[in-house]
């Protein structure tokens, strides 16, 4: 019975679902011989689109039809380095004649057009049962400018741009010494997206490479049209709070990566890269820790630690004290708290979140507006925002000061993805405070250390090297240690080659020798 009435309820899904009326695609078309049967397939297969340039070329005596997509090309550049140089030739195969870095030739109508909307012109022949993809793409596109996220005061100041072969040089030129391999993966059945996996061949490990790639191709997409979907698609926990792929727009950044052992994956039309495998610690490193005293470094690094902690929980730190463990206020403390919550009628969670509510306002106003009057926005808007709310007993001083805190605390990570993470913890954090108190967050921060500790990116695990616990790596993750002690790589990565150098002062035993 109860069978009869499964069947019933899936014949009743399967009449509901629509019926697929489109044809299916065909993915090889085989080029014809004949001239016009091969012109009319491609202007049918592109809806005889207006940007479509055609010039007829008479090559050797035989009818011959050039096309490409105006907006792509140069006209100077066609006329001077394909048109001229076929009507010219008498004899030779195209690929010899005409003045350009590369010809090819495809047996295939749907890789000919695919080639045509990469920038190719197509060159047609009557009685030839293939086409010629001339490459003679327009690179256009902003130059190398300095980073807008990741600034800092020593160092680099290249960044990434929308080219992805100019981006992949900006690595090259970084590393000379022949070890870097990029694989490409072409991910869309419309966008045809171009995507790039970076790493060093004899350091990263074989396993990684293979499975960053076949996390890559598993993906199946009409177009990829942000970093957002192949970093949601190929990540472990794409339902955790905390990034498990690092993304960067700093080149000494994704190059620093590469050389610990990791895998850099780039994308057409992003400045951006992606890095993983990455752990916890990865997110608060910047280039300046590297390019700045030991000393200096570490003090930066545990004040963004530092942060991380203030940042989650402060506020229910101030909300538990308030409403449940005022008796631990000092008494030269507690008149002047007492005093800014004589006249405010909302419990200290209902303020907390009104602050922090329209602090992510004020935020997101200031990011969408124009520089100029966003800059206005963050600082007037506050100003008259905090004293208006104040005046009238709404929030207190103490809640004002305490969500300013947080944050400028949040603000100190360096990746704008943990930023964001960090502000988004705060909210369970500040229930737990106020119906628990302190026992509250306590709870809470344990499912969160539970959840970093089983964590992992591509297999590595996130709390890395705290859980397991690794002495001998704590030198580049807690803190900064001088550059002669990180003699090894990362093990988290499983690298091919741990050793990354010998020796950064061997002089001081010669000059004590003499």
């Amino acid at each position: 019975m109860f069978s009869l009435f499964k069947k019933k309820n899936q014949s009743k899904q399967t009449a509901q679902q629509p019926k697929n009326t489109a044809p299916p695609k065909d993915t090889n078309i085989p080029v014809s011989s004949h001239f016009n049967v091969n012109i009319a397939k491609i202007l049918t297969h592109l809806d005889h689109t207006d940007d479509l340039g055609q010039r007829k070329i008479l090559f050797k005596g035989k009818q011959g039809l050039l096309l490409y997509l105006v907006p792509l090309m140069k006209s100077e550049k066609i006329n001077a380095d394909i048109i001229a140089p076929l009507q010219q030739a008498q004899t030779g195969e195209a690929e010899d004649i005409v003045q350009v870095a590369s010809v090819a030739k495809t047996k295939d109508i749907h890789e000919a057009i695919h080639l045509l909307s990469k920038g190719a012109c197509l060159f047609l022949v009557d009685d030839l049962d293939y086409i010629y993809a001339i490459d003679a793409t327009q690179h256009e596109g902003r130059a190398v400018e300095q980073p807008h996220n990741e600034k800092v005061v020593h160092g680099s100041h290249e960044s990434f741009v929308e080219n992805l072969d100019k981006n992949i040089n900006l690595i090259r030129k970084r590393i000379l010494d022949g070890s870097v391999v990029v694989k490409y993966v072409e991910i869309g059945e419309i966008s045809r997206t171009r995507i790039a996996v970076v790493y060093l061949n004899h350091i990263t490990n074989k396993t990684l490479i293979e499975k960053v790639l076949s996390r890559l191709k598993s993906i199946h997409v009409d177009a990829v049209d942000s970093p957002g979907i192949i970093e949601e698609s190929i990540e472990e926990s794409p339902y955790s709070l905390f990034p498990q792929i690092l993304n960067t727009e700093r080149t000494d950044k994704v190059v620093s990566n590469l050389l610990e052992g990791r895998v850099a994956i780039l994308i057409t039309g992003s400045s951006s890269a992606l890095v993983a495998p990455v752990n916890f610690f990865s997110f608060f490193q910047s280039p300046e820790d590297y390019n700045s005293r030991s000393v200096f470094g570490t003090f930066y690094r545990l004040i963004r630690i530092l942060g991380f902690f203030i940042a989650i929980s402060l506020p229910a730190l101030y909300i538990a004290t308030i409403s449940f463990h005022y008796e631990l206020i000092p008494n030269d403390l507690i008149l002047t708290v007492k005093s800014s919550l004589e006249n405010v009628p909302l419990p200290p969670i209902a303020e907390a979140l009104l602050m922090v509510i329209i602090l992510e306002l004020l935020r997101e106003a200031a990011l969408r507006l124009p520089t100029a009057i966003s800059q206005t926005i963050g600082v007037v808007g506050g100003l008259v925002i905090g004293t208006a709310i104040v005046e009238a007993n709404l929030v207190s001083n103490m809640m004002i000061i305490v969500i300013a805190l947080t944050a400028i605390a949040s603000f100190v990570v360096p990746s704008n993805e943990m930023s964001t993470s960090l502000r988004l913890l705060s909210f369970p954090m500040m229930f737990g405070a106020a119906i628990f108190g302190y026992l509250g967050i306590v709870f809470i921060f344990v499912i969160i250390l539970m959840h970093l500790t089983l964590l992992e990116s591509f297999g590595a695990p996130y709390l890395y090297p705290l859980a397991p616990f690794q002495f001998r790596n704590i030198k580049d993750s807690v803190v900064r240690m001088h550059h002669w002690y990180m003699n090894d790589r990362p093990r988290d990565t499983v690298p091919q080659k741990i050793r990354r150098q010998t020796s950064l002062r061997n002089w001081t035993k010669h000059e004590n020798e003499t």
